[in-house]
C-alpha cells in the first residue's frame, strides 16, 4: 500500500518509491533516495517534523517535504 511519509505510523516501515522531482537532490543528502527502506521513528505534533531511519541513520524532515515523498509500506 502506498501512502505519503508525513502518514506513516511510528515504527511502520516501507520502501521509498518516488520523491518529487523538486526535492530530489535536496534529500538525497540525507541518504533519503528512492528505493531506500525507511522506519517511521517520531512524528512531532502541530505539524512538526518527522524523525525517519535510512541506513541505520535518524533523519528529521519537515512535514512539507515529507508530504511529496511516497513510500510503499509494509502490511
Amino acid at each position: 500500500m502506498e501512502k505519503k511519509l508525513s502518514q506513516m505510523k511510528y515504527e511502520e516501515k516501507g520502501r521509498i518509491k518516488k520523491i518529487d522531482k523538486s526535492l530530489r537532490a535536496q534529500v538525497a543528502g540525507m541518504g533519503i533516495r528512492e528505493g531506500k527502506d525507511v522506519e517511521m521513528m517520531t512524528r512531532q505534533p502541530i505539524k512538526g517534523p518527522v524523525v525517519v531511519n535510512v541506513d541505520r541513520s535518524n533523519t528529521s524532515i519537515g512535514l512539507g517535504l515529507a508530504d511529496k515523498i511516497i513510500v510503499e509500506v509494509e502490511r
